[in-house]
């Protein structure tokens, strides 16, 4: 606990001199920075972006494996992250629609 204690004065000390990262540079769990400034509807795009990117690629990655020209991994592992995008944007699509019903059917 006394640890714990000397850490938090050190970090209140550190953060009146100024001498803390903000917190663009300290938010982002996959090594990603975060601006805390951003629209949702700048984050929804951005994560659009990156879906398309990732589903672009495993179709390129398959047609580089038609002709023979990409590894066997390399094909297997874009076509993985393209799956896993798209299950993931699915379920975003479904809770969206989900939220979206669920307001629709509240009492004015």
């Amino acid at each position: 606990m006394v640890a714990s204690f000397n850490d938090a004065i050190s970090a209140y000390r550190n953060a009146a001199s100024g001498k803390t990262a903000s917190v663009a540079e300290r938010v982002g769990g996959n090594g990603q920075t975060v601006n805390p400034g951003e629209s949702f509807a700048d984050m929804v795009k951005g994560a659009a972006i990156d879906a398309r990117a990732t589903m672009m690629n495993s179709e390129q990655m398959t047609q580089k494996a038609i002709v023979g020209d990409a590894e066997l991994h390399e094909v297997v592992t874009a076509v993985s992250a393209a799956e896993v995008t798209l299950r993931t944007v699915v379920s975003v699509r479904d809770k969206a629609v989900e939220a979206y019903q669920s307001v629709l059917s509240m009492p004015i």
